[in-house]
């Protein structure tokens, strides 16, 4: 079966308050994007990585493969208006039957055991979703009512990526109109009018989105680092 990740990198880091997109800022000496696609081409060798750039900061993405990787086995596509757009374009260069990844570039402390149980999940259910339950106290708002109401913490869970499926999947329910309401992949599926099927995320799978993300995922890196 044929391995494909979408690796989206079409983020601007409006709440990073930098100039340069986020996964383009340095973690220990190398860019963010650099740690996910190290660990993608880790998980499987025959795995073919899309990397969806920003178009003003393509030139970017392209200087990080030149640095750190080879063309073999990446492609380069153009992130689009919408995240439901960039990874349209990406998945328009999945070619034959095959198990697509979809991952936020800004994921990248993700392990290749998450990918590869995904990929085996997704091989049997047809999805994979990984998901991790939530720690915190939970209240949902009600702006008309102007009150809010407890949920049962052990009935919610957080969506992480990568978002796996069987491309006869995820190929034509991106063929469906947008609709605000796409936040993911899974949100597109669903809409195309199939179940998904989750597995369990993990807590290091961090979304790095504020200044601060960077310094826990120094903490995070270092403290592996020290274990092997």
């Amino acid at each position: 079966m044929k391995k494909y990740a979408v690796i989206v990198a079409g983020g601007t880091g409006k709440r990073m308050g930098s100039s340069v997109p986020k996964q383009f800022l340095l973690l220990n000496d190398k860019p963010v994007l650099y740690y996910t696609i190290k660990t993608f081409l880790e998980s499987y060798d025959d795995l073919q990585i899309i990397l969806v750039l920003p178009e003003e900061h393509a030139d970017m993405g392209k200087e990080i493969i030149d640095a750190y990787f080879d063309y073999d086995r990446i492609l380069i596509g153009l992130g689009g208006e919408t995240r439901f757009h960039s990874v349209q374009n990406g998945l328009r260069m999945v070619e034959g039957e095959a198990i697509v990844f979809v991952h936020d570039a800004v994921r990248c402390l993700v392990s290749t055991d998450l990918i590869q149980r995904c990929f085996e999940h997704a091989l049997k259910m047809g999805s994979a979703v990984p998901v991790i339950h939530a720690r915190d106290s939970i209240r949902l708002l009600n702006e008309e009512k102007n009150d809010n109401e407890v949920l049962d913490r052990n009935r919610i869970v957080l969506v992480q990526t990568p978002q796996t499926f069987h491309s006869k999947i995820l190929l034509p329910a991106f063929e469906i109109d947008y609709k605000e309401r796409f936040t993911d992949e899974a949100t597109v599926v669903e809409a195309y009018g199939l179940k998904i099927s989750l597995v369990e995320g993990e807590e290091n799978n961090i979304k790095i989105t504020r200044p601060v993300d960077l310094l826990i995922a120094e903490r995070i890196i270092e403290e592996e680092a020290s274990l092997q």
